[in-house]
């Protein structure tokens, strides 16, 4: 046998070994969700026949021709009982694109489909594209919502970063053929971070927004709107207000933004969402929630102080180092979810809770007071109620 097949046998086994990897919850859990060990997917995931061309003749030492950098942010859904998440893969080249990973399970076992979504262009192609979020809408179809970026056409010469992004939008039936429909529409400069509600509201179609006034910076935007529009094509919302605002020193403060479609619940829907502050180290992104009224999706009701989920251990670590980010979940009729988030823009992974659990951590939570004596007072009220119930024979052993 040739080296070259000794060496593609030796790649395969080791693929096989890493997609097929079992997947367990983490010894360590904060009541709310269970992170899982190991990450759903990373770039180490993607086909072997995406990256390496397998032909001897014109690639005698078997290199990687089209690497692939990262697979994070994926949307998600299930679909007659499988599992499927849409991640924003990124090649070495810089370019994001959509890959379809699929899995009979929600924790483990995903692999990429043969080829990556060929997703449709406007008349305006995009350079880039990345965040689809997922949504099955009562009209029956699956709409795929994500970030189309161009580069800015009013940047000075020899400005090669400036950029536009606006709110892409298509629609399938399958994840497989995919109908572009023209970029939303809003009275905002820049788009990202758009979500569609999966409800009709008042005969039309809604969307969470985050209104920007740049690429980067949010300037006037005020955090996460709301908007209506009576058609999918084209999408026009005339009138955004703000859903959940950002604030001073709390971890929304730099920019906040609607992460998947939200779960409706008896108590509200009840929403994922990534919030934004400064640091010394730079931007670091966490995973928060709150819930708006059943009927007034707009109408936020709760808003539980501090984050979901954070960055640890080597979530920490990667090309965005200090960011959490998710913009896919599954809810399960029975209640399970399953929540996708990325880490540092490198890596996918999974925590699994249920909506009881949710629900419950966002209505007891209490919110955040925004000054430090007053987060005291909280605490304070908080340790007197358990030393209180300490003082119980059943709680001795807390005392020890």
């Amino acid at each position: 046998m040739s080296d070259f097949m000794n060496k593609l046998i030796c790649l395969k086994a080791e693929h096989d070994e890493l997609v097929n990897r079992p997947n367990k919850p983490a010894a360590k859990g904060n009541g709310i969700y269970d992170r899982y060990e190991n990450p759903l997917l990373t770039n180490e995931h993607a086909p072997i026949h995406w990256r390496y061309d397998l032909n001897p003749e014109t690639n005698p030492f078997l290199m990687e021709r089209i690497g692939v950098n990262a697979a994070f942010n994926p949307g998600a859904i299930e679909l007659n009982g499988k599992y499927y998440l849409m991640v924003r893969a990124e090649g070495v080249d810089r370019k994001s694109f959509f890959a379809v990973a699929e899995s009979d399970s929600p924790t483990e076992g995903f692999k990429f489909w043969d080829y990556p979504v060929r997703l449709p262009e406007t008349e305006d192609p995009d350079i880039n594209v990345y965040d689809m979020r997922l949504v099955k809408h009562e009209d029956g179809w699956i709409y795929g919502l994500f970030c189309s970026e161009r580069k800015d056409p009013n940047a000075p010469a020899g400005d090669l970063s400036s950029a536009v992004a606006q709110g892409g939008i298509a629609r399938t039936k399958d994840l497989v053929n995919w109908e572009r429909l023209p970029d939303l529409k809003t009275p905002s400069a820049q788009q990202r971070n758009v979500v569609l509600h999966p409800e009709f509201v008042d005969g039309k179609y809604a969307f969470y927004t985050r209104p920007q006034d740049g690429f980067i910076d949010t300037g006037s935007g005020g955090g996460i709107g709301w908007g209506l529009s009576g058609s999918m094509n084209p999408a026009i919302v005339d009138k955004e207000f703000i859903v959940d605002e950002r604030k001073y020193h709390t971890i929304k403060e730099v920019k906040n933004g609607q992460g998947p479609a939200p779960i409706k619940t008896d108590k509200g829907w009840l929403h994922i969402a990534h919030g934004v502050r400064n640091t010394a180290a730079g931007l670091r992104y966490v995973v928060y929630m709150f819930m708006t009224d059943l009927n007034e999706p707009h109408k936020l009701t709760y808003a539980p102080g501090g984050h979901l989920i954070a960055p640890e251990g080597i979530e920490r670590v990667g090309d965005v180092s200090n960011v959490i980010f998710c913009n896919g979940l599954i809810a399960k009729e029975n209640g399970e979810v399953y929540i996708y988030y990325a880490s540092s823009d490198t890596r996918i992974h999974v925590a699994a809770t249920t909506v009881e659990k949710l629900v419950d951590a966002c209505i007891n939570t209490p919110e955040d007071p925004l000054r430090s004596a007053a987060c005291v007072d909280q605490r304070c009220e908080l340790i007197a109620r358990n030393l209180e119930l300490m003082n119980k024979p059943e709680y001795a052993f807390l005392r020890d």
